[in-house]
């Protein structure tokens, strides 16, 4: 069975924003990490390889720093990573780009199933439709659990107020949620394997692709942090005294009640 999942790399949860002197965000400094949604992909990728074999293919879109979050990805016990690297691409910076490169890669690879994370925690991307489509095979989004069978596959999804069942033709997207598994932690053997195992680097111009047409529909106008919160305020007094004066507040000032 032949595998890909979709990783991006983004910023730590705990990186400090800096816009610098440019407007735009300064990431000179900022620790990148795989998308976590991405690491649930990545492990029922190898979960199913490991229950019907093949390999499990890493594949990201990004600038030369990617290749730590393909690294991990290795060494967590995929079998190889390909690289969409490509200044179009990085200009154009939006969904609709880099899922155009995502599907031409993918189509090159003839895989069964395709994995990636429900959403990116960055910008809150969900390219695992766009690439769907540019293949014009199923997506199925919020996966909690995947079962596969011959050319089918099961997947139960959440939706409002339950789960959902859908049965696929194979091949097909699919989307985890955090509930899909538990994601395994790279050891030291897999980090040393992982820096024998093949990445590929690859430009718009290697998968056939006109730099002209790989344009994004996205226009970033410019980048802001939101304002700093103010200081909270402590209200003295007797129990009774300081009851009414916060309940005024609330109502008066802060207008929540």
């Amino acid at each position: 069975m032949n595998i890909v999942v979709l990783v991006k790399q983004v910023f730590d949860t705990e990186a400090k924003i800096v816009i610098g002197g440019d407007g735009k965000i300064d990431d000179s400094n900022v620790t990148q990490i795989m998308n976590p949604y991405d690491e649930n992909a990545i492990e029922e990728g190898l979960v199913l390889k490991e229950k019907f074999g093949g390999e499990v293919i890493a594949v990201s879109v990004g600038t030369d720093k990617a290749q730590e979050t393909l690294r991990t990805a290795l060494a967590m016990g995929a079998d190889r990573a390909v690289l969409v690297n490509d200044p179009a691409i990085k200009a154009a910076s939006d969904e609709y780009a880099a899922s155009q490169a995502l599907a031409k890669v993918i189509s090159g690879l003839n895989p069964d199933i395709i994995l990636t994370g429900r959403v990116a925690i960055d910008y809150g991307s969900k390219i695992a439709g766009r690439v769907a489509e540019a293949l014009s095979i199923p997506h199925v989004n919020t996966v909690t659990k995947i079962e596969v069978d011959g050319a089918k596959a099961v997947a139960i999804r959440e939706v409002d107020g339950g789960s959902e069942v859908i049965e696929v033709t194979l091949p097909a997207v699919f989307s985890a949620q955090k509930s899909l598994n538990s994601p395994r932690y790279p050891n030291v053997a897999g980090i040393m394997k992982a820096k024998k195992k093949e990445m590929k680097t690859v430009t718009l111009a290697d998968l056939g692709l006109d730099p002209a047409t790989v344009t994004g529909k996205l226009q970033i106008l410019g980048y802001s942090l939101p304002p700093a919160r103010k200081a909270g305020r402590v209200v003295e007094g007797e129990p009774a005294q300081a009851a009414a004066e916060l309940a005024r507040l609330l109502r008066g000032e802060a207008k929540v009640i």
